[in-house]
Parts: structure tokens; C-alpha cells; sequence
């Protein structure tokens, strides 16, 4: 892995954080992701299950981690499974971890091979009256591909299937949701180096310029800095490309007289930032660009100030909706009579402002947690409101990364540039 080692105390003060809210008499099971295919012998690389690292920080496939609190014999409460590595694989890929590196990253004692999970974890499951199974149940999640989770789920129910079966992922919901400090140094270092990354732009966008050649600056920043790369993919988007709000071609020349949406952000340790600002192409906002910029930007800080602990999303983009649709109206972009004949059900400022104001961020850039629940000190939400005037080829975003205190909220992208005025500057030095 590209970033610094992790200390294994945040992997241990996670699987604490999960035993503490399994039944009694319950294991619990862990898989990694697979290894997707391309085609001939490709792959698409490997990205661990965000909730296998976040228990054991361990980055690799052909990873198990079994939990079992009420074990008998007390010394396997925790079993970590790991692929036996050998010659081969390190002549071709890389040595895998052994047993002790194992141990010294997931602060788990009982390491033993992949090969070896049947014989090892059968007797202990029959002690357990309920295993803990997990699945991906993001509410945005579409998933056509048969997962190793789901794939190794299936077998576990088929040899286990009297066990009474319960679901891990709304504890992992639960407990990823609150950010641990380690956790939050983890999100700084990945906006730090985002920072660095749209730095860099400033004194490259000029006319002419492709949206590949600003996406390829990105990526040189990015993993120069210890980052894999894109916390998700970039959206690069000039002229009419920024209304169409999941561009991600960025195969179009940036002209003068355009603004550049940049949705695109670093993530460090598999952790996310998510970013977008907005670049004049000839360095200069005219009249009107500015006007909607600072519209956004007025949001953007309404909305920010809102990330209160006790506050809830209902009542949170109800206000959002009201702050937006006041500078819609100053705009000229919706009249009085739009707003008072509108459909409560999608309000008049959803013409131009149709996406949600903000998300859980984490281990995903569309991290976990429940939103029909009051927000809590240690969440990290994104703020990124925005004005999409298609007939104007105008689409302006902001978004920064916040932290909810225990009375406030703490920007944590403070430090990169968001004032029109100082991005102008920036830009025409």
C-alpha cells in the first residue's frame, strides 16, 4: 500500500465498538472483496470491503475475520484468515502478509490461513446460537455481480442453516457513521492532499486546455502524495458538460469565457474527501458567472452552519431548500408565483438545484449511516448545494468536507481556496 501504516489500536477500538452491540451467544463473520475481472487475464485491481478494513485493517484478498465474543475455549474471540502466501506469488505479485505482519497490522492474535477456515471455525460456530452475516445495504447501492459476500453467505447459511441469522450491517451503519479521531486525521490527510491537487490547477487551466490533461495533473498530485488516486471517479466538466451532474467523459477542450466544474478529490487508506469547485477557463468570472457563484456560495455557508448535533436531515434540507430558493429568486431564475404554486413534493428550486445538499463520507465517498436519525459529534458530512442553468451552459457547485462537533462543525477543507475573488487572483497572479 501506498499510504503509512495504520496503528492496529483504531482496527481493535473498532471490533470493540462491533462486539459491544452483537446478542449474546453470537459470532460474527467478515469476507473481503473479490478481485474483479476485465477480460483475457486482466483485473481491475483490488478494493477491500470497507467494513473488513475498518475491523482489521488488513488490505489484501482472500481475507476472513471471525468474531465470537462467547467462544469457550476464550482465546478465539478473534480468528483473522489470511492467504498463504508463498515463492510464487512473491516473484509474481508481491509477498502477501505472514501471520506475524497480520497480527502487527489487525492487533489480532489468532492469524491462521484462508485455507484453514472450515476446520478451524466449525466447532466454534456450533457454540454460537446466532451468526451475524454481512451484506452491502446501502440505499444506493445497485448490484447485478454476485459479491464474495453474498457468494460466501450462501454457504455459510447452507452448512449452517440452523443458526438464527442476523444482520451485521446496521451495526456497521451505526458505528461507522461516528468517526473516531484516528479516523478523522485519516479524512484530513486525504484533503490535504486534494488540496495540493486543485492547487496545481490554478496555474494550469487556461484556454485550450482538454479536461483528460487537468484529470492526468489530478492524478500526478494525487499519488505523489501517497494517495491510490480518485476517491471516486473525477467529474471534469466545462461549458454545458457541468449541468449533466455525473459527467465523467472529460474528453472535451475548455474554451475561454467557460466556467470548469471539478468534482474530483483524494482518498488516503482507502479513506474519501470529496471536493468540487468551479474554475473560470481564462481565470476571470464575467458578471453573471460570478452572480451565481456567490448565489451557491451564500448556500453553501447556510448550509454548513446548519450541521448541528440534535439537528435532523428533515428539518436540514427543508432550510437548505428555503436558502436556496431565495437566491433563485434573486437570480431572476424563479418568480414569486413559481414558489407559491409549487408542488410541496419537488419544491421550484428543484429546476435548477435537483440533487441532495449533503452525505455521509468515510471509507466511501457515499459513506453509511442513517439519515432518519438526529446528527451526532464525530459524523462527516459533505455541503455541496448548486445552481445548474442548462440554457446559460452554466453549472456551478461547491462542496468542502465538515465534522460535526460537540457544538459545531469544523471545515475540513478550510484551507483550500473557495472565494471568487481569490480564485481570480489565484489564477492571474
Amino acid at each position: 500500500m501506498k499510504y503509512a501504516s495504520i496503528d492496529s489500536s483504531l482496527f481493535i477500538e473498532n471490533r470493540n465498538k462491533f462486539k459491544q452491540l452483537m446478542k449474546p451467544g453470537s459470532a460474527a463473520i467478515f469476507v473481503s472483496n473479490d478481485i474483479m475481472p476485465t477480460n483475457a487475464d486482466g483485473s481491475m485491481g483490488f478494493r477491500q470491503s470497507s467494513d473488513l478494513f475498518y475491523l482489521t485493517g488488513v488490505d489484501q484478498e482472500d481475507t476472513i475475520l471471525f468474531v465470537f465474543p462467547d467462544v469457550k475455549d476464550g482465546k478465539h474471540k478473534e480468528i483473522l484468515f489470511i492467504k498463504e502466501t508463498n515463492e510464487h506469488i512473491a516473484i509474481w505479485e508481491g509477498a502477501k502478509l505472514n501471520k506475524a505482519e497480520a497480527n502487527a497490522v489487525s492487533g489480532i492474535e489468532q492469524v491462521y490461513w484462508h485455507h484453514e477456515f472450515d476446520k478451524i471455525v466449525k466447532p466454534f460456530l456450533f457454540q454460537a446460537e446466532y451468526l451475524y452475516l454481512n451484506q452491502n445495504e446501502h440505499t444506493r447501492q445497485y448490484i447485478e455481480t454476485e459479491t464474495a459476500e453474498k457468494r460466501f453467505n450462501k454457504q455459510l447459511m447452507h452448512k449452517y442453516n440452523l443458526h438464527k441469522i442476523e444482520r451485521s450491517a446496521p451495526i456497521m451503519q451505526r458505528i461507522r457513521s461516528i468517526k473516531s479521531a484516528h479516523e478523522i486525521d485519516l479524512i484530513q490527510q486525504a484533503c490535504d492532499i486534494t488540496e495540493k491537487g486543485f492547487r496545481r490547477l490554478l496555474s494550469f487551466v487556461k484556454p485550450g486546455v482538454w479536461e483528460y490533461e487537468i484529470e492526468a495533473e489530478l492524478i500526478h498530485e494525487f499519488t505523489k502524495n501517497r494517495s491510490r488516486g480518485f476517491a471516486y471517479s473525477p467529474i471534469i466538466a466545462s461549458g454545458f458538460n457541468a449541468c449533466v451532474l455525473h459527467y465523467i467523459e472529460n474528453n472535451q477542450q475548455c474554451k475561454s469565457g467557460e466556467v470548469i466544474l471539478l468534482d474530483v478529490a483524494a482518498e488516503y487508506a482507502n479513506y474519501a474527501s470529496d471536493l468540487t469547485r468551479c474554475l473560470p477557463v481564462n481565470g476571470r468570472f464575467t458578471k453573471r458567472q460570478k452572480e451565481v457563484y456567490n448565489a451557491v456560495l451564500r448556500v453553501f455557508r447556510g448550509a454548513s452552519q446548519l450541521l448541528l448535533p440534535g439537528n435532523t436531515f428533515e428539518k436540514y434540507n427543508k432550510a437548505v431548500g428555503e436558502l436556496m430558493t431565495e437566491e433563485l429568486l434573486q437570480l431572476g431564475l424563479l418568480k414569486t408565483e413559481d414558489v407559491k404554486n409549487q408542488n410541496p413534493a419537488w419544491p421550484a428550486f428543484k429546476k435548477y438545484f435537483m440533487h441532495g445538499t449533503s452525505h455521509f463520507l468515510g471509507l466511501d465517498v457515499h459513506d453509511v449511516g442513517f439519515f432518519y436519525e438526529p446528527m451526532q459529534a464525530g459524523m462527516v458530512f459533505t455541503v455541496e448545494p448548486g445552481i445548474y442553468i442548462r440554457e446559460e451552459n452554466l453549472g456551478i457547485r461547491l462542496e468542502n468536507n465538515f465534522l460535526v462537533t460537540a457544538s459545531s462543525q469544523l471545515d475540513l477543507m478550510k484551507n483550500i481556496p473557495i472565494e471568487a475573488d481569490e480564485i481570480e487572483a489565484l489564477m492571474n497572479p
